[in-house]
């Protein structure tokens, strides 16, 4: 399993942000990570890293309740950015609501629906998924 270089949470909750990050670093996951507490800060920060082709993540652990700008907003506006390297967003929520789960399939960027909370098990996955990208 290779490791990711860049991974990116995007959650309004810290303490999914904290447990996330502290799985990550024991699955050893990733080099480096980026977080943001709602869709806009992320878009915001994201959208000139697209543009620019540096420093942009491989994965996006994306929520999808969150203040400000939700995940199905940041969607709409993230895949309007054009760009030239693959990124894999995973929604991880807690909503367990089927009209939430079967959305996900009005997106094509986005790989899988996760329920937190997000396992090692699950990390490991998405590691063997990136392998075959």
């Amino acid at each position: 399993m290779s490791k990711i270089d860049i991974a990116c949470i995007i959650d309004d909750d810290p303490i999914f942000i904290f447990g996330a990050k502290r799985m990550m670093e024991l699955a050893d996951f990733c080099e480096s990570f980026m977080i943001f507490k709602n869709g806009r800060e992320a878009l915001n920060a994201l959208a000139p890293l697209l543009i620019s082709g540096n420093d942009i993540p491989e994965v996006i652990l994306l929520d999808i309740n969150m203040p400000i700008m939700d995940g199905w907003q940041f969607l709409d506006e993230f895949t309007q950015i054009e760009t030239h390297k693959l990124i894999t967003i995973y929604i991880v929520s807690s909503s367990i609501d089927p009209a939430d789960m079967n959305r996900v399939d009005d997106y094509k960027s986005v790989t899988n629906y996760i329920i937190k909370p997000i396992s090692m098990e699950v990390l490991r996955q998405i590691m063997l998924e990136m392998d075959y990208k």
